[in-house]
């Protein structure tokens, strides 16, 4: 999980909101990050793929109103994707991501995960999360985002998902989270097991915690019917090596089927902001999430 000071001395990516915004379409992201698209192409040259529509949404849960970003095809009904952001929480770099899926048809529902003490973005990107002392501003915010509230949010945002017409509720519900979020999808897939089929964490802190009940890895046995893509971080492994071996034993045990990786890239580099951020891992770490939503929720 990111630590105050752990990116002291990287330079940080900025992106303004028109070149987020010009980087919707899956072929236009491909300028900045090498993903689909044609070579050459430059920043702001916007390809579009399939028509989307989004909007700003609030959905209650029982602790209170979420405020999310829901984007998905304009017609048609697709398998859903509940994606839980990072730190520096909901705002144009996870919109930008959630576009790029529903491109390839999904119905994407991005969370505020701090909507209980806070509406709406708190940081445009995340130099603005380091240069406002983000840390410490959302210490307090994410003390609360244990097992059993993140559970409960799980319940009520796919159940919300679900009734929506873009939906097709016959096929599983996808799940993914960076960072603090990488957690949250066990938690989702045990809170719905019987609707979510497709997990995946990136660079995913707090996936194994000793003595908890609800640590991500004792709840491999609840979610038999969830299959897992877990990427580790280098730095992440090279602090705590024993977590890929706890996870997959653990996964082993509850017959789980899980890809539990260490990546050859930093913490944060799945994220277009991130002063981690690693293009080509980037776009590794993508094809082998398409492949999972692929083979589980097709």
């Amino acid at each position: 999980m990111c630590r105050d000071g752990e990116f002291d001395g990287r330079d940080l990516p900025r992106f303004n909101r028109r070149q987020f915004a010009a980087l919707s379409g899956s072929a236009a992201l491909a300028a900045c990050t090498g993903m689909d698209g044609g070579a050459g192409a430059a920043l702001g040259e916007a390809v579009r793929g399939p028509s989307l529509a989004e909007s700003s949404v609030t959905i209650a849960t029982p602790d209170g109103q979420a405020d999310a970003f829901f984007v998905h095809p304009a017609s048609g009904r697709h398998p859903a994707v509940l994606l839980w952001p990072d730190i520096a929480g909901l705002r144009d770099a996870f919109r930008m991501m959630a576009r790029r899926l529903a491109e390839r048809g999904y119905s994407v529902l991005v969370v505020n995960p701090y909507y209980r003490d806070v509406v709406g973005e708190q940081f445009e990107d995340f130099a603005a999360f380091r240069a406002g002392g983000g840390f410490d501003k959302v210490g307090p915010w994410r003390g609360k985002l244990t097992a059993e509230p993140i559970m409960r949010d799980a319940r009520a945002l796919v159940g919300w998902l679900d009734r929506q017409a873009s939906v097709d509720t016959a096929r599983g519900v996808g799940t993914q989270g960076y960072c603090m979020g990488g957690p949250f999808t066990v938690w989702t897939a045990a809170a719905v097991p019987s609707r979510v089929e497709a997990a995946a964490s990136f660079h995913g802190g707090g996936l194994v915690d000793e003595g908890n009940s609800l640590s991500p890895h004792n709840l491999f046995e609840q979610t038999r019917d969830t299959a897992y893509l877990i990427a580790i971080a280098q730095n992440d492994d090279a602090k705590d090596p024993e977590v890929k071996t706890v996870l997959r034993r653990a996964a082993e045990a509850a017959d789980v089927r899980a890809e539990i990786e260490v990546y050859p890239a930093d913490h944060g580099w799945t994220v277009p902001d991130s002063p981690a951020y690693d293009r080509a891992a980037a776009e590794r770490a993508w094809m082998e999430l398409m492949e999972l939503y692929t083979a589980e929720l097709s």
